[in-house]
């Protein structure tokens, strides 16, 4: 099942409101993170900048068909093999990886899902005790260049309530302002 609203505009335009580079660290991605499950890969934007970074592999998920096929050939033209994509559809039938698996889950402009309570639920379930689920989301700006519609777009409050409801503890330094339009956090998961 497709997100409310998550129809993607061409390649350039999107990754023109990001820097990846910046936003993955500010997010707890480091080079001690063995291995990260992607929620929504898009065109890639985070799965090749991420597979550069970590030890493990990236498991960047979709269900769209050509999100899958571009993605693949950007870990194939960059010569990545710690790149995992997987056609799947993650609200319905979660992410079909193994429990406590993962030392990081990137949820990212996601959270305006429906049910942002499963997403959360899943990166829980499929992360190690200590694991990091970063998210980021659209600034609660109507004015932004994109991004789901102001009704549905969640708060930096909403998202760090949803996490810690489900069992994420907020990392200092908090909710993190990720420029141009976005804004960001990280949350551990508790160890017991």
């Amino acid at each position: 099942m497709k997100t409310r609203e998550s129809g993607m505009p061409d390649e350039a335009t999107w990754d023109s409101f990001f820097d990846p580079t910046a936003t993955l660290p500010a997010l707890g991605l480091t080079g001690t993170c063995g291995d990260v499950v992607e929620f929504g890969c898009g065109y890639g934007t985070f799965t090749i900048p991420a597979a550069r970074i970590v030890s493990g592999t990236v498991h960047a998920i979709d269900i769209d068909p050509e999100m899958i096929r571009v993605t693949q050939a950007k870990a194939r033209a960059a010569a990545l093999s710690n790149v995992d994509v997987c056609l799947r559809d993650f609200v319905t039938e979660g992410t079909g990886l193994s429990a406590c698996s993962n030392d990081c889950a990137m949820l990212f402009n996601i959270l305006h899902a429906q049910c942002p309570d499963v997403l959360l639920v899943e990166a829980l379930r499929v992360l190690r005790p200590g694991g990091i689920v970063a998210i980021m989301h659209w600034n609660y700006d109507p004015s932004t260049p994109r991004g789901p519609s102001i009704e549905i777009r969640p708060r930096p409050n909403d998202c760090q309530t949803w996490a810690e409801s489900v069992g994420f503890r907020l990392l200092p330094p908090g909710i993190i302002d990720l420029p141009p339009y976005h804004y960001g956090m990280a949350l551990e998961r508790g160890v017991t």
